[in-house]
């Protein structure tokens, strides 16, 4: 009987858990957007406070992760892409696992120097608007709409893990489209990354 109870509980307990990190759908409203998150710069910052009338992009990111390192310098070009067409931007770390080790805010720090990111770099803490995006890997990516409704959602490109094979830019193509006002033709795409380390 115990061993019965037990098992349940380990059911209910992972049903519960991939329940929370189901991904968003395309066409949802932007989730918990008004929750504040410490930015590397020291300010408190919430996804609202980012936001723009032309969109949100967030990247869900880590600081050594081999994917997040093979996309570095494409994490940027398309960050600074967004900006150049005033969408708000913001990169966010939910590995709460790794807090004390090498995604601890001090980290965080260093490694937005060191990437010399001029866009938000935010802690996700207790990984709850990774929960929310149903976030599971680094690097993810959420493109929204000036009226927060979610346009796609995936990788960079089409190759993530070789930029020599890349052949489609989905999240440029995703924003040029956006903006330009038509149908988003790839809305989501596969994502490869290192696993979000959620606490516990």
């Amino acid at each position: 009987m115990k061993l019965i109870l037990a098992l349940l509980l380990t059911t209910s307990y992972s049903l519960s858990f991939w329940m929370q990190v189901n991904p968003l759908p395309i066409g949802s409203a932007l989730p918990k957007g008004g929750i504040k998150m410490k930015d590397v710069s020291g300010k408190l910052m919430s996804l609202q406070d980012v936001k723009t009338s032309n969109g949100l992009l967030v990247i869900f990111n880590a600081n050594t992760c081999p994917y997040v390192l093979k996309n570095q310098a494409r994490t940027s070009d398309i960050a600074q892409y967004a900006q150049q067409k005033s969408i708000g931007i913001v990169v966010l770390n939910a590995n709460e696992g790794y807090r004390h080790s090498e995604d601890s805010y001090a980290a965080m720090q260093k490694y937005a120097v060191a990437q010399s990111y001029k866009w938000p770099y935010a802690m996700d803490s207790d990984s709850e608007l990774a929960d929310a995006f149903g976030a599971t890997r680094a690097p993810e990516c959420f493109l929204f709409d000036g009226k927060s409704i979610l346009v796609y959602h995936g990788a960079i490109d089409d190759n993530p893990a070789d930029e020599t094979k890349i052949k489609r830019q989905h999240l440029k193509e995703a924003i040029n489209e956006m903006l330009a006002g038509k149908e988003i033709t790839v809305k989501e795409s596969r994502i490869i990354g290192c696993a979000i380390k959620r606490k516990g």
